[in-house]
């Protein structure tokens, strides 16, 4: 149970990681908890026991009866409980929780709308998954409420920064595109493999600072995040994009 004076509970202070599980392999999980510590370096909380960690997801698995299946494994780090008010205690006693899901592939294309909602950019927490992703929450609603599959979100300046929950790709002629980190788009684990799997192609990547007339011009888009790994995006407010070969081929290289 979760106490009612537990901080990520009242104030959102915290972490959380998302690991796919396949057949009970926790996927890329080094790389998850590598962000999740240096996370938690950033907000001045102490790391968690990697070990511990990764006992809980596996438990979580077994909870859930979904150690043979592909899941989603939540991994959920709390301030832990602190009182009233914003300060800390001086030795803050951290909560650990792992919890999983089913996670189908998802088995079309998405189709995107620009969000009202804005990434703030200027904020350290666009950088980290921090358990306040109310501006997501929003985002994603209002992307169901369109009827579309997800959103892209711009930053605060309206340039490209992300979708809702995952990370935005273009490809423009010979080259692919992303938004730098400073545009408010978070280091995902699934970006990071897209990027080298297409240095491996002899691809050329580019991450920048690009507005959305970037998007008009570009041949194909995807998105990517733990789970969906290289998932292409079909349309965005209305216009199609077509089927790309390079975007098979990272979607085949990352794998998910």
């Amino acid at each position: 149970m979760i106490p009612p004076d537990d901080r990520g509970f009242t104030l959102g202070d915290g972490l959380f990681e998302t690991v796919l599980a396949r057949g009970g392999e926790l996927v890329a999980v080094d790389a998850h908890l590598d962000r999740l510590t240096a996370g938690c370096g950033r907000l001045g909380l102490p790391a968690p026991d990697r070990a511990e960690a990764a006992r809980l997801m596996r438990e979580a698995l077994a909870d859930a009866g979904l150690e043979t299946a592909r899941a989603a494994v939540r991994l959920t780090l709390t301030a832990g409980s602190g009182g009233r008010g914003l300060d800390r205690p001086e030795a803050p006693s951290l909560r650990l929780v792992a919890t999983a899901a089913p996670a189908p592939r998802p088995s079309v294309p998405a189709r995107l709308i620009t969000a009202q909602v804005r990434r703030n950019d200027k904020s350290p927490a666009s950088q980290l998954k921090t358990l306040s992703y109310l501006d997501n929450v929003l985002a994603r609603a209002e992307a169901r409420a369109a009827g579309a599959d997800e959103a892209l979100m711009l930053n605060t300046a309206g340039a490209l920064a992300c979708a809702a929950a995952g990370n935005l790709f273009w490809i423009a002629g010979e080259a692919l595109f992303t938004p730098a980190l400073d545009c408010g788009a978070l280091a995902g684990i699934a970006r990071s493999e897209a990027l080298a799997r297409a240095a491996e192609l002899g691809v050329a990547t580019r991450e920048v600072v690009a507005g959305p007339q970037a998007l008009a011009a570009a041949d194909a888009m995807f998105l990517t995040n733990a789970l969906i790994g290289v998932r292409p995006v079909a349309s965005l407010d209305g216009r199609a994009y077509p089927a790309h070969r390079l975007v098979e081929r990272l979607a085949e290289a990352v794998g998910r």
